[in-house]
């Protein structure tokens, strides 16, 4: 440390300490020395934290401004610098040199007991240190031991070794101690002329204590403080071990659990209108609308009053809005909800454009594709023509005037550019030269903003310093003030006992004038008696000379008189017994009367004891009440959340089951989509079929006008080989070129509809496309709701996690709340006891009282589950409501869609009369055809026999296909009439749930009744109950005072009994001793005179205490009876309102199962409508998909239909062609032996090939 040993030494054994104005070496014993060792170990160990704090602090420290900091505070035990308190009086009594601890102690005394409430004074125990005060805190008593308070709070220092600390080598050790100011500093500064703060010598650890408390207290008024408590959680310092008595009596000492009962009282929570209006708007925006200004408060009213939550639970201030414990919790909940729902909303929206968009890009793709296609073509239908070669061998000739052309403009588009790019560089160059003078203000203006910058933040550095100064000021102003109340409060104190002094003063002089009254008249009394003595003594000096006279008639009398002298002798020894015996007897008297006056104190003080007994007992009665309704509240909200946990596995279980749902409808739609593919790739098969029968119709047309080309050059030789059937020919030529064109044209007919033909399929497959990626889409969302139902799945496991855990904790905290109750249970037992002890009957019936108004508390809270129950049958019946109307709606549009499969079901049946008409028809046309060509062309028989299969096989075929659409309709018949019938039975359905719902309404309405009726039952027996209270406790009163006149009696008799009984003792005494004395006879018998006259008055008195007593314990007798009668009179309304209330618990319970049967039921016809809804919605699904086949299959039919009228058609022209052929091969015959049979052959063969292709093209 620096120092010098000897002279610590020196400094510690022998200080030097200042008596006036003289150094003085004093000598210090051990425990001294040893004290002071301490002190200034102390002191060491304090400044050298402060010193410590101080250089972190500066470490730490930045120039920026501080929003946030942490501080460790530990709260003393006396906060409180009143005037008059307990740390003013301590301080006051070390500013006085001759206070001790007893002076201390009296002080306190005098101010505060029997004054405050909360001062006591203890009781001694023995095995427990010595308390001279004790304080009443809401954690309990606290006992309080002043030894040394004053020395401890002056915490002097040896000046002497302060004096070698400063001076010591150690830098640190003097810098620590250079400004204590001691005896000598002051004196030195006195002599330097200048003046000195006081010194912490001092000071005392008071003052800095509250010096300390004011710099925390305006901190903590210039800021927004957050607590934070530390809590031990064991003794043991081992982890994950919780000792619940240590925690809770930690958190009852500190004033938290006082804390949360304030706060569960009032409203903890608060927040600013502007603050609560921009936070929670989002829950009902509609509340404050968007275009219009509404003020805060109005704003937020709105907003609350919108809003579905229990409106007692929040208050309006001035300028904020004020929540009950919990509220808020609820209203965050609720925001997240809405944030959720929004969140979710916004996802779904962006997902909905992104597919939009992406359907867009498909759709311009697929028109792209479509273009391409159709361009393709056009190139290949067009390429092969002449002209188009020629086109494309003269279209890279015109490029190059194109080129020219591009070049030109490119020439003047590259001149305008050129022209551009110089006024742009010459308005770059513009802009530089403006940039480079913006550049140099900017640079001038930062050097001037940093000059400001620099000399605001002086400014702020010396407005901090003044705030600074401004607070130290004030707080020293504050000191000052408080010291001036302190030394007015101290003035009035003073002033007070000097006027106190002055009236004892002017009471003592009363007293000493009364006193000189009362010695004159002793003086007075005193003369009296000395001539009172003086004429004694001259009676003594007669007397005496008689005696001298009488002596000798003595000593002649004394031989005879020897004996009855000392009869009388022994008669004295008597009297002087029993004077003794009387005396102790007097003594044993007031030894009675006082053991009496102790006992009656004693009782007095048991009374106050029975008092605060019983209000205490009120108080944990109180308490326990607390208890239990924490209790029952507790097992309310355990019961919720069992109820919400099965309410979420249910919500489980569903979702289960929608996700097996989900994947079984996945499997069927990729299932349907591998169908799908397969009739994709069968179409693209008969695609290619189809392009594979057209490319074999265009060979076989080629070959067909070869034929032709050749039949032309046959019927030309004919011509030259035969000049006279020249005009035949020509006409024949005009015929076949007739043919041709005929048969261009119906080619041309034919490739139109193969064109349309493979439109149509590439429709088809572009439908089949569509549909295709709509499945996919449909895959895609499935998949989206599988992963939200997965994610919706772990969420739920998670809330369930939670809720476990929040369940545990509830666990816990019913434990420890058992706990608790088992703790006061055992406290309430104790004091019955007691109070059993000291009334036992009154405290029977408060019992029997509390346990009934717990059976009230509990049918009130029967009650209170009952009405919620009731209002869960109001919901689930306005639910059943709900679903009943939403199966009407949906009964409705089964309804429309079975009308709507009537008329296409009427279409159908239409159509298949139209097709059945025409097949009729084509029949008869087939056989008038028939019949014409077995009359006009036998020759060619066996090709119209194969033309009349074919025909056959396409009218079986139509018929089949008719047959198909004829079983389809049966079928939907049968649909129909099932729908119709599952309609029915739904109707049938809706019809019971309707009177299963007016029942319940019903029921309900009864049920109100019978609420209404018990409530008022209920209120009935309350007043009853009420007022046979009151009687109780009137009659407790009488019977309490009945009881203490009726022991006060007794107590009296027993007295009176005790003094005769001693007065007869003293008569047979005294009467004794007159038959023995002879001298004194008379005066004994004037003693018996009144003695018996005492004795009569006595015996009077105690005749008129026993009828007294007799009369008050009949008195008692009556009020016991009236007691009792009255008891047994509330015991039986008692059992007979439990009996009414057991009665109208089986009642309600009654009609809660009836309702919750009735609603089971509403349940299941509920479950069971809704799966014939979706079997309904399955079949009319079913019925769709049939009745676009059969309207499928209808067109097919018509189109087939109408390719056998033109079939038909086609037949009459060649029927007719064949006939005017017929005709001229007759008229060809006389001339014509040769090529007359060739050329006919060669006709009909072109004409049956041309049936052929004709009937191919519409037959593939």
């Amino acid at each position: 440390m620096g120092l010098n040993s000897a002279d610590l030494i020196k400094g510690l054994c022998h200080p030097r300490v200042k008596v006036g104005n003289e150094w003085v070496t004093k000598g210090q014993n051990v425990q001294q020395v040893y004290y002071a060792i301490g002190a200034l170990s102390k002191a060491v160990y304090e400044k050298m934290f402060l010193w410590m704090v101080v250089r972190i602090n500066q470490s730490l420290d930045t120039k920026q401004p501080r929003q946030y900091f942490i501080g460790v505070l530990d709260i003393a035990g006396f906060e409180i610098f009143d005037p008059m308190g307990i740390m003013s009086i301590l301080e006051e009594e070390c500013m006085f040199p001759k206070a001790t601890d007893a002076t201390f102690k009296a002080k306190l005394y005098d101010n505060h007991l029997g004054k405050s409430s909360n001062f006591q004074k203890p009781r001694v125990v023995k095995g427990k240190p010595e308390a001279h005060f004790a304080l009443m805190h809401y954690a309990g008593t606290v006992d309080y031991n002043i030894n040394n308070w004053l020395v401890k709070n002056k915490d002097p220092l040896n000046e002497t070794v302060v004096g070698l600390y400063q001076k010591s080598t150690v830098k640190l050790l003097g810098f620590l101690f250079a400004n204590y100011a001691g005896a000598e500093s002051t004196e030195a500064g006195k002599k330097g002329g200048g003046s000195k703060k006081k010194g912490s010598s001092f000071q005392t650890v008071s003052a800095l204590h509250r010096e300390n408390l004011n710099k925390l207290m305006t901190n903590l008024r210039s800021t927004h403080p957050h607590f934070v408590r530390c809590i031990i959680p064991n003794e043991t310092k081992t982890p994950g071990a919780m000792e619940n008595p240590l925690v809770m009596h930690q958190l009852r000492c500190n004033g938290v659990l006082e804390g949360i009962r304030i706060c569960r009282k009032g409203f903890p929570n608060r927040i600013l209108y502007g603050d609560f209006k921009q936070r929670y708007r989002i829950l009902n925006p509609a509340a404050i609308p968007e275009g219009q200004f509404i003020d805060s408060r109005k704003g937020a009213e709105k907003l609350l009053g919108s809003l579905d939550i229990d409106h007692n639970q929040y208050k309006f201030g001035h300028t904020k809005v004020f929540f009950k414990a919990g509220l808020l919790g609820q209203l965050e909940e609720m925001r997240d909800d809405r944030l959720s729902l929004i969140i979710t909303g916004i996802q779904a929206r962006s997902r909905g454009l992104l597919a939009r968009v992406e359907f867009q890009k498909i759709v311009e793709r697929r028109d792209a594709l479509l273009v391409i296609q159709w361009n393709i073509r056009a190139f290949m239908g067009v390429k092969n023509w002449p002209w188009m070669k020629l086109f494309f061998k003269i279209k890279p000739l015109l490029r190059s005037a194109e080129a020219e052309k591009e070049m030109a403009n490119m020439k003047e588009e590259f001149l305008k550019l050129k022209e551009a790019y110089a006024k742009s560089e010459a308005r770059r160059k513009e802009l530089e030269e403006k940039m480079v003078s913006l550049l140099q203000e900017k640079n001038d203006l930062q050097l001037q903003v940093q000059a400001e910058q620099d000399n605001l933040a002086d400014a702020e550095e010396r407005c901090e310093g003044l705030i600074k100064h401004k607070i130290q000021m004030e707080a020293k102003a504050k000191e000052l003030s408080e010291r001036l109340e302190d030394e007015e409060e101290m003035n009035a104190e003073l002033t007070a006992k000097k006027r106190k002094l002055e009236d004892e003063c002017s009471e003592l002089k009363k007293d000493i004038d009364d006193l000189e009254l009362t010695l004159a008249k002793v003086e007075k009394e005193k003369h009296a008696t000395e001539n009172k003595v003086k004429n004694l003594v001259e009676e003594m000096a007669a007397l005496d000379e008689i005696i001298a006279k009488l002596t000798k008639e003595k000593k002649a009398l004394q031989e005879a008189h020897q004996q009855t002298l000392d009869d009388l002798q022994s008669e004295e020894d008597k009297v002087n017994t029993l004077t003794k015996a009387k005396a102790k007897l007097e003594q044993q008297v007031d030894d009675l009367e006082g053991s009496l006056e102790q006992e009656k104190k004693v009782r007095m003080d048991l009374e106050r004891a029975k008092r605060k007994l019983e209000g205490d007992l009120k108080l944990t009665q109180e308490s326990l009440m607390d208890v239990e309704n924490d209790k029952q509240q507790l097992e309310e909200h355990l019961k919720k959340k069992d109820f919400e946990l099965s309410q979420l596995n249910n919500k489980i279980e569903d979702e289960q089951a929608i996700a097996i749902q989900l994947q079984k409808k996945l499997k069927e739609l990729q299932a349907r989509i591998e169908e799908l593919e397969e009739e994709l790739e069968a179409e693209r098969a008969a695609r290619a079929k189809v392009e594979k029968q057209r490319a074999d119709l265009s060979r076989e047309l080629e070959e067909i006008s070869e034929r032709l080309e050749e039949a032309g050059g046959a019927t030309a030789a004919q011509i030259e080989m035969n000049k006279k059937r020249e005009a035949e020919f020509q006409k024949l030529r005009r015929d076949l070129e007739e043919a041709t064109l005929q048969h261009e044209a119906t080619a041309a007919t034919l490739r139109k509809k193969q064109a349309d033909s493979v439109a149509d399929l590439g429709e088809q497959i572009d439908n089949l496309q569509r549909v295709k990626q709509k499945l996919e889409k449909e895959k895609s969302e499935l998949k989206l709701e599988l992963d939200d139902v997965v994610s919706n799945m772990e969420h739920i496991v998670k809330t369930k996690t939670n809720i476990e855990k929040t369940c545990r904790t509830m666990e816990d905290q019913m434990n420890e709340y058992k706990t608790k109750f088992e703790e006061a249970q055992r406290c309430i037992n104790d004091f019955n006891m007691q109070k059993a002890k000291l009334q036992t009957e009154n405290g029977e019936l408060l019992r029997q009282l509390e346990e009934k108004d717990s059976l009230v508390s509990q049918l009130t809270r029967g009650k209170m589950s009952y009405t919620q129950q009731i209002e869960d049958l109001k919901r689930q019946l306005e639910e059943e409501t709900k679903a009943k109307s939403a199966l009407a709606h949906a009964v409705q549009s089964a309804r429309h869609d079975c009308d709507l499969l009537r008329e296409q079901y009427e279409e159908e049946q239409e159509a298949k009369g139209e097709l059945q008409r025409s097949m009729s028809k084509a029949n008869s046309e087939v056989a008038q055809w028939r019949t014409k060509y077995e009359t006009d062309a036998i020759q060619r028989t066996e090709e119209l026999e194969e033309a009349k299969k074919k025909l056959a096989q396409r009218l079986q075929e139509a018929e089949e296909a008719v047959e198909a659409v004829n079983a389809k309709c049966s079928s939907l018949e049968k649909t129909k009439h099932r729908l119709q019938n599952e309609i029915e039975d739904l109707m049938v359905d809706v019809e019971r749930s309707n009177a299963a719902a007016a029942a319940l309404d019903k029921k309900q309405r009864n049920f109100d009744k019978v609420l209404s009726e018990w409530k008022q039952k209920y209120e009935e027996s309350q007043c009853e109950l009420e007022s046979s209270q009151k009687e109780a406790r009137a009659l407790s009163t009488e019977l309490f005072k009945l009881k203490n006149s009726y022991e006060e009696s007794l107590d009296h008799l027993e007295t009176m009994k005790r003094e005769n009984k001693n007065l007869q003792e003293e008569i047979s005494d005294l009467t004794e001793q007159l038959g023995e004395g002879g001298k004194s006879i008379h005066e004994l018998e004037k003693l018996r005179k009144q003695l018996e006259q005492e004795k009569n008055e006595i015996q009077s008195a105690l005749e008129e205490a026993e009828a007294s007593l007799e009369h008050e314990e009949g008195k008692i007798l009556r009020a016991q009876l009236e007691f009792n009668q009255i008891k047994a009179d509330i015991e039986r309304k008692l059992a007979e309102k439990d009996e009414e209330m057991e009665q109208c618990k089986r009642n309600l319970q009654r009609t809660i199962d009836t309702l919750q049967s009735s609603l089971e039921a509403e349940c299941r016809s509920r479950n069971e409508a809704l799966r014939l809804k979706k079997k309904m919605e399955g079949d009319l699904n079913e019925m769709e998909i049939q009745l676009s086949q059969a309207n499928r299959q209808a067109a097919e039919a018509q189109k087939q239909l109408k390719s056998v009228h033109a079939h038909l058609k086609e037949g009459s022209v060649l029927s007719a062609k064949f006939r005017s052929y017929a005709q001229v091969g007759c008229e060809a015959e006389g001339g014509q032996s040769i090529g007359s049979p060739e050329s006919t052959r060669l006709r009909a063969k072109s004409d049956v090939e041309k049936h052929k292709a004709e009937f191919a093209i519409f037959h593939p």
